[in-house]
């Protein structure tokens, strides 16, 4: 094979041009500005977004620039489309960017709507995670969510947990949040320190309960 011959085979994939890598510090930008003309609406519903983001990348992490169009536009309408797109969207981009919605807000009466969605954990996790972490009464529903959900979205609710759950949360950490899975190995080390693993080991006065099997003889 001819250097020229190998230079082109290197270069395409699958018979085209390698598409340029996209610029992920520009993730959420097409979103935001979704947002901004909506809102720039005053008597725009909700219902306006239901399909509006099929066409653009939404991410399901917390996003600066969906954060700040949240935060440009009036608090109470913010949070009544976040509301009426997690409620009713059909479409989980929808659903997703009033999460993110949600998750600018700290209105303690959303926390069984975002429980509710959260348990779509894979999808919703992340941003469950971060709007619970921001209300009053979070902890005990990152909690109540670890305890229901499996895969990605449970690494997310766990690393929260970690972050804001408290003395309250000691014990699960302890005993549950590692379940052998691998993907425990991406909180293992927060969980040990937060829930003070070495402490409960050594000290006498621990609750941890250990059992011994006697070897076959």
């Amino acid at each position: 094979m001819t250097a020229s011959r190998i230079q082109t085979t290197s270069s395409t994939i699958g018979g085209r041009d390698p598409q340029p890598q996209k610029d992920r510090r520009l993730d959420g930008v097409d979103v935001a500005a979704i947002l901004d003309g909506h809102f720039a609406k005053t008597d725009a519903p909700p219902s306006e977004l239901a399909d509006a983001f099929h066409v653009v990348h939404v991410p399901i992490h917390r996003n600066e620039h969906i954060a700040a169009a949240a935060l440009r536009a009036d608090r109470q309408r913010v949070r009544q489309t976040g509301r009426w797109l997690v409620r009713h969207s059909t479409d989980r981009c929808a659903a997703t960017v009033g999460l993110a919605l949600l998750a600018t807000d700290r209105a303690e009466d959303d926390i069984p709507l975002i429980q509710t969605i959260g348990l779509l954990s894979n999808r919703f996790g992340a941003l469950a995670a971060e709007a619970l972490q921001r209300r009053r009464g979070g902890g005990e529903a990152l909690l109540w969510l670890a305890k229901r959900v499996a895969g990605w979205g449970r690494v997310y609710i766990v690393e929260a947990l970690c972050r804001h759950g408290g003395y309250a949360s000691r014990s699960w950490l302890l005993r549950h949040a590692c379940d052998g899975d691998f993907l425990n190995g991406y909180f293992a080390g927060q969980v040990a320190t937060t829930a003070h693993l070495h402490e409960a080991i050594t000290s006498r006065r621990s609750t941890m309960t250990w059992s011994t099997t006697p070897a076959d003889s």
